[in-house]
């Protein structure tokens, strides 16, 4: 077991979102806050005014402490307003990952008993076809009452004092999308929260003119808490981009806003380095051939490593990948370019992290780091040979439960320790390992335990590979594989297709184990449907 206690802000009372946003605006008020790539950003004096204005407007038609408020929307300043201003009386905020079918988006709304909705231009149709029973909405652009989705009723004459939650009244109510199905409405306290983006001091140091550019979801815990929550605790700026974060897209946002903060799933930095560093490692038989021997490679791998540090701006100090593996291949380079890069781990339901690596000190390769500050972590029902069992954690950022789920709350929540579901060991040095997950976990015909996630990762690797998928018919192992299409010739006929998936299947047979050997690759010719965080649905591709 490893335990974490250390933190940096015990002395401070700060464990609901109003304090802390009030912490900040006393410490920094002129300082940048939100804003979007090249336009004008606001301060915190003026977010929090902002905030409070939207408090008013939400109090004054009917909405008290309890209430859930649904905030649907693509990444944008105003996210942050609603989010803040609902939570900070001790309302509910039910933020939407903007990808979510609009009839899940009606089940969701239906499930968690929203009064009012929070709605961008962009996902406005998405609310007009729900037909249930809503008191108002907000178009989220404007900060502006939707007259003609809101119910005619006349403004409430509230006190001027706004109340103030406690540290253990919920604070978001959070719809997952998992890789296994059936989504569930994580219920997270303002402690959860606060905590947990209280801890992240502990892994990487965040200063007051530290630069943050946005790329996930904010509907995202990981987004929502390391990329909103821990820069406004520490007085740090945030910018959105307007678009999807295309390669054009990125680099042009890169260049403006030269960040020295950036949150990112692994997907972003993969494709980055199969697509911009490998190929000048392969442009030639004689490049290539260097590039296989370690030491010229780390060399070679050091300066490419300066050059993408360019590519990002210049000013980068810190790159936290998390939401699901890194490649190894991948981190291998990162490594090696002593890119600032740190790898964390967790999952909605505790806020989200549990581990992460410590910038500037020693990261283990294929490691996600050391616990968290106020962390606990253990492996259960632990392998005597292996040293691999579940993971569980005990965290004031573990949440409160299912929203209206007490079976499966119970299911996850033993003796005051959260069961993971995640599988791994803790080295000597409290260094935690993820093998996989235990549901997807492939019993061998000898008893072993195969991982679908390593050997996929494995696959990864090839340069015409984009996803693996490992699964199992009839007591065999199968790959099926999305293609990069992009660097096959557009007429590749179907048996050349054959013939390069076959020599791949060969080519990492002979790297695994003789029980984790698969009998066939299989074309996947759609890109895999994934999370939010680039996880694949394993659920829609399982027999």
């Amino acid at each position: 077991m490893v335990k974490n206690m250390n933190y940096p802000y015990e002395n401070l009372t700060i464990h609901t979102l109003p304090k802390l946003l009030q912490r900040s605006v006393t410490l920094y008020p002129q300082h940048k806050a939100l804003g979007k790539v090249s336009q004008e950003v606001f301060n915190y004096a003026s977010f929090h005014s902002q905030v409070l204005e939207m408090i008013s407007l939400l109090r004054k038609n009917g909405i008290s402490q309890g209430d859930k408020v649904l905030l649907l929307s693509e990444n944008m300043p105003q996210w942050a307003i609603a989010y803040f201003a609902v939570t900070y009386f001790g309302a509910i905020i039910v933020p939407i990952l903007p990808d979510f079918h609009p009839e899940d988006v009606h089940r969701i709304i239906e499930h968690s008993e929203v009064k009012a909705i929070f709605v961008s231009q962009k996902h406005l149709s998405t609310i007009k076809q729900y037909k249930g029973d809503i008191e108002f909405v907000i178009e989220l652009n404007s900060l502006e009452l939707l007259q003609e989705l809101s119910k005619p009723t006349p403004m409430l004459k509230i006190e001027k004092t706004i109340p103030q939650p406690n540290e253990q009244d919920p604070a978001s109510l959070i719809y997952t999308s998992g890789t296994t199905g059936n989504s569930k409405g994580v219920l997270l306290s303002h402690k959860n929260l606060v905590t947990n983006a209280m801890s992240a001091y502990i892994q990487v140091t965040i200063k007051p003119d530290d630069i943050f550019l946005s790329l996930l979801p904010l509907a995202h815990t990981f987004e929502s808490t390391v990329g909103l929550i821990v820069p406004i605790l520490h007085g740090s700026s945030v910018y959105y981009i307007d678009k999807p974060p295309t390669p054009s897209v990125l680099l042009k946002a890169l260049k403006i806003v030269r960040p020295t903060m950036i949150i990112s799933v692994p997907l972003i930095i993969e494709k980055i380095y199969k697509n911009k560093v490998l190929p000048q490692f392969s442009k030639s038989f004689f490049i290539r051939n260097l590039y296989k021997i370690p030491f010229i490679r780390k060399q070679l791998n050091n300066i490419a490593g300066k050059k993408l540090l360019e590519t990002f701006g210049g000013r980068l100090r810190f790159f936290g990948i998390g939401g699901a593996g890194i490649s190894p291949f991948v981190e291998q380079f990162l490594i090696e370019a002593k890119f600032p890069f740190i790898v964390g781990y967790g999952l909605t339901e505790t806020a989200p992290l549990l581990a992460g690596s410590i910038l500037g000190k020693k990261i283990k390769y294929r490691s996600t780091g050391v616990a968290m500050a106020g962390v606990e972590l253990k492996i259960r029902n632990r392998d005597p040979q292996t040293g691999k069992g579940e993971i569980i954690a005990k965290s004031p950022s573990v949440m409160l439960g299912y929203y209206k789920d007490e079976e499966k709350t119970d299911e996850v929540m033993k003796d005051g320790w959260f069961l993971t579901g995640d599988l791994g060991y803790i080295d000597d040095e409290g260094y935690l390992f993820i093998s996989g997950r235990s549901k997807n976990v492939i019993i061998g015909s000898g008893g072993e335990n195969i991982y679908p996630e390593q050997i996929e990762a494995i696959i990864n690797q090839n340069k015409f590979v984009l996803d693996a998928l490992i699964i199992e018919k009839d007591s065999k192992l199968i790959a099926k594989i999305n293609l990069n299409y992009e660097l096959l010739e557009e007429t590749i006929t179907e048996k050349k297709k054959e013939e390069l998936l076959e020599e791949i299947r060969k080519d990492i047979n002979a790297q695994i184990s003789s029980f984790s050997r698969m009998v066939k690759f299989i074309e996947e010719k759609e890109p895999f449907i994934k999370t939010p965080t680039k996880k694949i649905k394993r659920y829609l591709y399982t027999e």
